[in-house]
């Protein structure tokens, strides 16, 4: 499994445009490309010394070759729009990261 990490920091003066925005609209756009599994929206919560609230959008795929497909054909035009309603006051950087094997507690 591949996990595509995108990690944005926002500016407090776009926030509650950015989220709705992210929650309604562009995740679910990500996810109708059909090569993606799930996403999960989580909140970081150190403190940047930049300020703003900074997120992390997780998505899921099980190949290396569906993200290809996704970068080649899809994120151009999806990142082309929140930089168009945000432009700079949004920053973001990405991360590939493979699953290598996965855990869980064997009872609680």
């Amino acid at each position: 499994m591949i996990i595509y990490n995108v990690t944005i920091n926002v500016d407090e003066s776009i926030h509650h445009d950015w989220l709705k925005w992210m929650q309604h609209k562009h995740i679910n756009e990500v996810l109708a490309t059909g090569l993606f599994t799930q996403a999960k929206l989580v909140k970081v919560l150190v403190e940047e010394e930049m300020g703003g609230t900074t997120y992390a959008v997780q998505y899921f795929t099980d190949s290396k070759s569906k993200l290809e497909d996704y970068y080649h054909n899809h994120a151009p035009r999806l990142r082309q729009e929140g930089l168009q309603l945000f432009g700079d006051k949004m920053l973001a950087f990405r991360t590939e990261l493979e699953v290598m094997e996965e855990y869980y507690s064997l009872g609680n």
